[in-house]
């Protein structure tokens, strides 16, 4: 089964009540409960967000990375459960020992991919992605011809207008960009 994803960007309270996740909300006091067994990650956004130590304690009896952001809402830290969990060792054992041209083929890979979707973006909003589509084609080993970065220059004016420039830290819409 696929492990869920809950990204928290609101004050929130989380505990745990008979082996359950609980979702406290500090605005609203909506309270919700939800299995941690279905959670694969935990992401922390928000400054005001509290937890207790006996709901970490659980995510890390049940393998659930906690990701931990800044205020501006980039990753700073995880919390991860490494002791026996020989899943994540072996894990990092592979991402260590791998080749350099296997790390090249995955990032080839990834960046087609990623190229690929921006293509398809494109074509749902009724705009031609085709060119995207053969920078897709044109990516090598390790990109070295930073075709990501071309399909880029492509791909945000097409979707967002001539005169958008994408800046990690511009004008709108850009932070909304950043993760």
């Amino acid at each position: 089964m696929s492990k869920r994803t809950l990204l928290f960007s609101n004050p929130y309270h989380l505990h745990t009540r008979l082996e359950q996740l609980v979702v406290d909300n500090k605005e609203t006091g909506e309270v919700r409960t939800m299995p941690v067994e279905d959670l694969g990650f935990v992401v922390l956004e928000h400054p005001q967000i509290t937890f207790s130590q006996g709901i970490m304690r659980l995510f890390l009896e049940h393998n659930v990375a906690v990701i931990f952001c800044n205020e501006k809402y980039l990753p700073t830290g995880m919390l991860l459960n490494l002791d026996g969990n020989q899943l994540q060792t072996a894990r990092f054992r592979a991402q260590l020992d791998a080749t350099e041209p296997l790390k090249k083929n995955l990032w080839m890979q990834t960046v087609q991919q990623k190229v690929r979707n921006q293509a398809a973006v494109l074509t749902a909003q009724g705009l031609d992605g085709q060119a995207l589509l053969q920078k897709a084609r044109s990516v090598k080993s390790g990109d070295t011809s930073n075709e990501e970065a071309k399909a880029a220059a492509i791909y945000w004016p097409r979707l967002l207008g001539t005169d958008f420039r994408r800046e990690r830290f511009g004008d709108a819409p850009n932070a909304l960009l950043n993760y």
